[in-house]
């Protein structure tokens, strides 16, 4: 059966849809501001579907009042938050020991505030989401990374090894992306509770990255850190509708706890950094419909995402042979080497420069970069294939 995509438009309820590209060039976001008109942009970690009805209805709504002053519905969030979790992840999120802040990056900075002294060191795991880099400068912290293995059959492995060793040396956290960004990897139950164990014992506080749990694809399960033995004594979880509804620019995320200990890391931030004026109104209505009512359009996002990953593979092997890559078991996003072109340096000027099409860096994702690019495949089949 061909690839069929719902049209924009066409009435299709909860089907996930995504505009021709003559109106998504009308968007004014950066991901469509960055470049010339005649760049392709599949850099920038957005979608390109239309917003979920639930979303837009609330956000309608809104606007329709004038409702932008300041939130309130942070019980409703944290309340939709749990429901999501547990009927998605069969997670039990107590909503008591969350708390809402503008986005991850914000959340990840003020933990790592909370738990570190300026010039602690705090691991990463690269090549990983770019601004890891950006928040430990801004949390005035030092970077250990410890590299991602690859294993002969391309898969991307945690090194467990790696993490002990760098545990033992005494860093004070470490920030975990879980899924992978950039390789698509979702870490299994049993490598999360290995580096559950060494946290424990070498006393680091974890802070897991968990933005695109919901975007994790057929042929994956995706465990919660927070789930494994020790990580609710060692961790904090940060999730936001984001990535999953593409709706960064609404401003509203979550930091979760499952122990009154560690909740009590969350609650020992600033009140300045707790003042509700940190999240957007429209960030809160936006992230509550979301987790509310937006799971039948999840479940439509994730089956285009998934038949986006397979066209992505038949076309790298029918018109890029010598790329490779490991398709991803999460997110929208694709990692592939293209180190066999002779192209180690800057492979993503090529791309730009000669097929007008905007790529992600492998260098700006830290060690073992070099050669790579990223690539968005949330979008159309039609651009896609262009």
């Amino acid at each position: 059966m061909p690839d069929q995509e719902p049209v924009s438009g066409s009435g299709a309820g909860a089907a996930a849809t995504v505009p021709a590209l003559s109106v998504l060039r009308r968007r004014r976001s950066a991901k469509w501001r960055e470049f010339p008109a005649d760049v392709l942009p599949l850099h920038i970690a957005e979608t390109d579907f239309d917003l979920a009805p639930p979303v837009r209805a609330v956000l309608e709504e809104a606007v329709h009042r004038s409702d932008t002053g300041y939130p309130a519905g942070a019980a409703d969030a944290t309340a939709a938050l749990a429901q999501f979790a547990g009927e998605f992840w069969s997670w039990a999120i107590d909503p008591a020991k969350v708390g809402l802040v503008s986005d991850v990056g914000v959340g990840c900075v003020e933990m790592l505030r909370v738990v570190c002294r300026p010039g602690d060191r705090v691991v990463v795991c690269p090549p990983v989401y770019p601004p890891f880099f950006e928040w430990l400068r801004e949390a005035s912290t030092n970077v250990v990374e410890v590299p991602l293995r690859r294993l002969d059959s391309g898969d991307w492995r945690l090194d467990i090894g790696g993490l002990s060793s760098a545990f033992a040396s005494g860093p004070a956290a470490m920030v975990l992306c879980n899924p992978h960004n950039p390789v698509g990897r979702v870490h299994s139950r049993e490598e999360l509770a290995e580096v559950a164990e060494l946290a424990a014992r070498h006393r680091v506080t974890i802070v897991s990255d968990e933005i695109h749990a919901p975007l994790v694809l057929p042929g994956a399960d995706f465990t919660p850190f927070l789930s494994v033995p020790h990580g609710n004594a060692v961790g904090v979880s940060l999730l936001s509708a984001s990535k999953a509804w593409n709706i960064p620019g609404l401003k509203c995320a979550a930091i979760v706890a499952a122990s009154q200990q560690m909740y009590g890391i969350i609650a020992s931030r600033p009140a300045h950094e707790r003042w509700r004026g940190r999240i957007g109104n429209l960030g809160v209505l936006g992230f509550t419909a979301a987790f509310t009512e937006g799971t039948p359009w999840l479940l439509s996002e994730i089956g285009q995402l998934d038949r986006r990953r397979a066209q992505l593979a038949r076309l790298l092997d029918q018109r890029l042979p010598a790329v490779s890559w490991t398709p991803p078991e999460a997110t929208y996003l694709g990692w592939l080497d293209c180190r066999a072109y002779g192209l180690a340096d800057q492979p993503q000027r090529l791309f730009l420069d000669q097929a007008r099409v905007a790529l992600d860096p492998g260098p700006k994702f830290g060690a073992g970069g070099s050669g790579w690019v990223r690539i968005n495949f949330g979008t159309s089949s039609a651009v896609l294939d262009e």
